[in-house]
């Protein structure tokens, strides 16, 4: 919902700079994108990735600019979508990547807390068992 509503605002900025400025919505989604995959909740971190693109084109009816009708208004938004793939690629690509660090880093602190609790609390590490010889 966060990419969603900043892509709307991004696209209506867009469609009030001369020419469109494709560049600058490039940008903007690519830096979007990787602050959803920074900010998303760990249990919905499989989503940002998946939600990105659908953000990107609900932008697009903004920053695509009028057509004649319902029809025109998808003719330029299909249009940005092939001619500016290259944006929607990379920011996809880093918030799977920034997805992917941070899935790493939760499964490593939850892997190092279960071994925490079976040690029984100890810190040094070491097996239960006799001390001595």
């Amino acid at each position: 919902m966060f990419a969603s509503v900043l892509m709307v605002l991004m696209g209506g900025l867009v469609s009030l700079m001369p020419g469109g400025a494709p560049a600058f919505y490039g940008i903007g989604f690519l830096l979007v994108a990787m602050a959803a995959a920074v900010w998303v909740r760990p249990t919905e971190l499989y989503a940002a990735p998946v939600a990105l693109p659908l953000a990107y084109t609900i932008g697009l009816f903004f920053a695509g600019g009028s057509g004649d009708g319902f029809g025109g208004v998808l003719q330029n938004v299909f249009t940005g979508l092939a001619l500016h793939a290259v944006w929607l690629y990379a920011g996809t690509l880093a918030a799977v990547l920034i997805t992917l660090i941070r899935k790493a880093a939760l499964s490593l602190e939850r892997r190092r807390n279960r071994q925490r609790t079976e040690n029984g609390g100890r810190g040094d590490g070491r097996e239960g068992g006799r001390q001595g010889g």
